[in-house]
């Protein structure tokens, strides 16, 4: 049984398509697949469950697209991406609906999440009119050297369900913006703000076939992307694993790839810091969507002289936190996604438990039945045998552990195949940056629990991936630099 909460502009629930070549596919052979909301495990929407034949038809559109697209002067291609920016303002209420619907995150956080997706269509339409060229001196007096860069042609865009349109957005900003053109493939947990977001692309007047979004089969529109020579270059951001075979497929055609894996955070609290924005921080990061980041805090190490005074005002802002339907307009914690989440989360606190770690607060759904819930929880007496400091969480669990040294929390910090992000928390100047560079991650939040901004780069070290998003760095993926050497 389907179920609406309200009439949307953007997308008919009870007739979801496909977005290719500015058409709206919304009946396949294959069929459709189930959008369920993590709150109420009630169906919200079928889609039409795209497959090799669409993603082929998706390529080929935008390889026409190309043509035209990439020949667009800068300014130009900068004011649709503004047009697409304003769009999502004007829709942000709609577009969060349609996220916390089908994924579960919170309402009021979903708002931001749209707000921060267009502040990269923002970015990339500056950064557009920034592709500078160079000219080299020449080692003779009759020619001249010249460097170019162009688009590297058709793109395609692998999004997760997490963020589900400010991950769209960070990498087909740039992309639209070098002149390139393509395909997004959106997890099938999350189609809905995809399908809403095409919605908008049509509205603004980008020409058919520059955007296409099709969702369905993870293996056929995969491999047709990896496939099919058309496509020059894929970002991809999901987990580590599939990040490794896609970087295997990606080598028959020496695909450009940039990828976006993992994390295993680390937040330090060392002696000398604010416990009070310490544990705001903490409270910041760690329950974030419902602890379902990438960078989110996944092992907080507190110094052993202020543990029990940090744990004592951490949980107190554990406790004001509030769980439950995503759509409530006060709610701060919504469900896990699925209930594979769920049940991951479970193992790893029974297995925290089992090896003596002590819960303080949390721990259990709570008294929410009917939807994926798994309250705030933290753990206190954590140690490095457990689980939950080795693998990634993606839910609300906070475990605290202890350290007496600099030197024995940079080891710790650094022990994981992940090199994402990691956050410190220290008044003492010189501990901040001697730290910061000793740790081997590609974000750091220093003092700062959401380093996130569409003008820094992000991306992580060692099995967290490669290549980088945001900042005048994220367009350089999208673009060939071509060398002219001219003879007078």
């Amino acid at each position: 049984m389907m179920t609406t909460i309200k009439e949307f502009t953007l997308i008919d629930l009870e007739n979801v398509g496909l977005f290719v070549n500015g058409e709206w596919l919304t009946s396949l052979k294959e069929g459709t697949f189930s959008v369920e909301n993590p709150s109420t495990k009630k169906i919200v929407a079928h889609v039409p469950k795209g497959g090799q034949k669409e993603t082929e038809k998706a390529i080929a559109a935008a390889h026409d697209a190309f043509q035209t697209w990439s020949k667009l002067t800068a300014q130009e291609r900068a004011d649709y991406l503004l047009k697409l920016r304003d769009l999502m303002h004007d829709h942000k209420e709609e577009l969060a609906t349609i996220m916390s619907l089908e994924m579960g995150k919170a309402f009021l956080e979903a708002v931001g999440e749209v707000t921060y997706a267009a502040s990269f269509l923002t970015w990339y339409a500056e950064e557009a009119r920034r592709i500078y060229g160079e000219t080299i001196p020449a080692s003779s007096p009759n020619k001249r050297l010249f460097v170019v860069k162009q688009p590297v042609g058709v793109v395609a865009a692998i999004t997760p369900w997490n963020f589900p349109v400010a991950m769209m957005t960070r990498k087909l900003g740039p992309a639209l913006a070098a002149g390139c053109t393509g395909i997004v493939k959106p997890a099938s947990q999350s189609p809905l703000t995809a399908l809403a977001f095409a919605k908008l692309v049509e509205m603004s007047g980008i020409p058919n076939g520059v955007v296409n979004i099709v969702a369905g089969s993870t293996k056929e529109i995969s491999d047709e992307i990896f496939n099919n020579p058309i496509v020059k270059k894929i970002s991809f951001t999901g987990s580590t694993e599939v990040g490794k075979e896609l970087v295997v497929q990606s080598a028959n055609q020496l695909k450009k790839l940039s990828l976006e894996l993992g994390g295993h955070a680390p937040f330090i609290v060392f002696e000398d810091a604010d416990l009070e924005k310490a544990a705001e921080g903490a409270l910041a990061s760690k329950f974030r969507n419902a602890g379902q980041t990438c960078v989110c805090a996944n092992r907080i190490y507190v110094h052993k002289n202020i543990k029990d005074e940090f744990a004592k005002i951490f949980v107190e802002k554990v406790k004001q936190l509030k769980m439950g339907d995503s759509l409530a307009k006060n709610v701060e914690i919504g469900p896990l996604v699925n209930e594979e989440g769920v049940i991951k989360v479970k193992a790893q606190v029974e297995d925290a438990v089992n090896k003596g770690a002590k819960i303080l607060i949390g721990g259990t759904n709570g008294n929410l039945k009917n939807g994926y819930f798994f309250e705030p929880t933290v753990l206190d007496n954590v140690t490095n045998d457990m689980d939950i400091m080795k693998e990634e969480t993606f839910g609300p669990v906070a475990p605290l552990t202890i350290f007496e040294s600099d030197e024995e929390v940079i080891q710790e910090a650094n022990n994981t195949k992940y090199g994402l992000a990691a956050y410190l928390y220290t008044a003492d100047l010189k501990r901040a940056i001697t730290v910061s560079e000793a740790l081997n991650f590609g974000i750091i939040g220093l003092n700062d629990a959401l380093p996130g901004v569409a003008q820094a780069p992000f991306g992580g070290m060692n099995e967290s991936g490669y290549g980088r998003e945001g900042g005048h760095q994220g367009i350089r993926d999208y673009l060939e630099e071509k060398y002219i050497s001219l003879e007078l």
